[in-house]
């Protein structure tokens, strides 16, 4: 099935401590069905020194499930839902629900 979010793209938070953020997402775990996304879970990790890192307390994002987040509408910015449609040449597109503006080119 394909994915209706995807790395780069621009979403809103639903739910939870980070409600109404709204960042781009890094990574996709689609595997674990939840998805990273810039300034959102922050989460800060005690790192012991090595020699790439100096060492210290990191911030680092935490995955959010993927039902936790809806795809920013290209048009208004609110959360929309994501459908998929068949353009003339034969490729498949997502488009926005809320607008019917299509967010793949």
């Amino acid at each position: 099935m394909a994915s209706k979010i995807k790395r780069g793209d621009n979403v809103v938070v639903l739910t939870g401590r980070d409600r109404g953020k709204q960042g781009e997402v890094l990574r996709v775990l689609p595997k674990e069905k939840r998805v990273v996304v810039q300034g959102v879970n922050v989460a800060k990790r005690h790192q012991r020194p090595s020699m790439q890192h100096q060492g210290g307390i990191e911030e680092k994002e935490a995955p959010v499930d993927v039902s936790n987040v809806a795809l920013r509408d290209p048009s208004d910015g609110k959360p929309t839902r994501v459908g998929f449609r068949f353009l003339a040449d034969g490729r498949k597109v997502r488009y926005a629900k809320r607008s019917g503006e299509t967010i793949d080119r």
